[in-house]
């Protein structure tokens, strides 16, 4: 298993900065697109986001640090980290406390709430991807007390009842014997501690509500609902309870000339009669720059071009959609005389019938279906 530090090639005391410096860079190397074919640097740049996702999180790089990438208890030779096994005999008859671990899962400050914001974005970076800000109300720990909830003064107090465990074991019978059986501590609330003096900043409470920023970054190919998870960065839980996280939902704004339909762009283009039939070399601006559309002679309108590799990058693996333009013939409306004609000379060597309608005639059928 490679170490997360060494795949980012920074050392372990690097900086936040450092550490999302060096992610670019290692993603840009081994980005699929840029190694075409090549699935050993596929498998890396997995590797490599997995390691940043890890590392950019605070308390997750602290936990990284302290146990490594399995966690302090490892894996479980019974059940394999999945369900069944001692862990589910554990829990009908201890309420989630083995006997072979110091307390329950109830114990300690509650986990923060989950927060969730709307980032609105242009079409171009939802396409390309992009550095973005979004921001919240949400619960952050009080500077005055640190988060503890207590006067700076006297600071919290170890529960007397539960002797700071947060939970308290009692002993009854059953039809297998004595049993054992721990539960939140009624008198400090499954904290560990007693508040004796508040803070008089945030009321014991540990938090306040504060408008946040955070910078996200926004990979290529998202769409409207396309949502986003930021771990550990949704309001923290009360007395230096462990955050929750921030899900972002994405909302991509239309494009003038553009529609999606799934990792393909549609565009229309109006070309002349007289190109549709002679043909031309008409230049068009893509999200990419400027591409020459062919048009061949006696194309018909709606004809469709594709071009490859000019779509949407796709979200979860390498290449792109393409671009589709749809050709439609523009029938011009404001003919001089010299322009009609030409025109009626052409439809005679064409032997093509020409008989124009009487326009006060149409005037009086318009009216009449109106």
């Amino acid at each position: 298993m490679a170490d997360f530090y060494e795949l980012l090639q920074v050392s372990r005391g690097a900086t936040a900065e450092e550490i999302k410096r060096a992610y670019r860079q290692r993603a840009r190397q081994l980005h699929p697109d840029a190694n075409p074919g090549d699935s050993r640097s596929e498998a890396e740049f997995k590797e490599v986001a997995r390691a940043y996702e890890t590392l950019s999180d605070p308390q997750r790089r602290q936990h990284y640090d302290m146990y490594g990438e399995a966690g302090p208890q490892g894996g479980s030779p019974f059940g394999g980290g999945g369900g069944g096994g001692l862990g589910d005999i554990f829990d009908m008859f201890f309420n989630g406390g083995s006997p072979f671990t110091s307390g329950g899962s109830t114990s300690g400050p509650p986990r923060g709430s989950d927060v969730e914001a709307i980032l609105d974005l242009e079409f171009t970076e939802a396409v390309f991807g992009c550095e973005a800000t979004v921001s919240v109300r949400s619960a952050v720990s009080c500077a005055e007390c640190e988060g503890t909830g207590a006067n700076a003064a006297s600071g919290p107090v170890t529960c007397s009842e539960c002797g700071g465990a947060g939970q308290v074991r009692r002993v009854r019978q059953s039809i297998l014997g004595q049993m054992v059986t721990a539960g939140p501590c009624g008198r400090c609330g499954g904290f560990g501690t007693i508040i004796e003096r508040p803070c008089s900043a945030c009321a014991g409470e540990g938090r306040h509500l504060e408008d946040c920023s955070y910078d996200v970054d926004v990979p290529a190919g998202v769409e409207t609902g396309t949502r986003m998870r930021l771990s550990g960065r949704g309001a923290v839980g009360p007395r230096n309870g462990a955050a929750g996280d921030l899900f972002v939902h994405l909302r991509v704004a239309p494009h003038d000339r553009f529609v999606r339909r799934d990792n393909d762009l549609i565009a229309e283009l109006l070309i002349a009669f007289t190109q549709a039939t002679l043909g031309a070399q008409i230049p068009f601006e893509t999200l990419d720059g400027e591409e020459i559309i062919p048009v061949e002679p006696g194309t018909k309108s709606g004809s469709v071009l594709r071009f490859r590799g000019k779509g949407v990058p796709h979200l979860q693996s390498r290449g792109r959609g393409d671009l589709l333009v749809q050709l439609l013939i523009e029938t011009p409306e404001d003919l001089d005389e010299e322009q009609r004609a030409l025109l009626e000379k052409l439809a005679v060597l064409r032997d093509e019938d020409i008989d124009p309608p009487d326009l006060g005639l149409l005037a009086k059928l318009r009216g009449a279906f109106k």
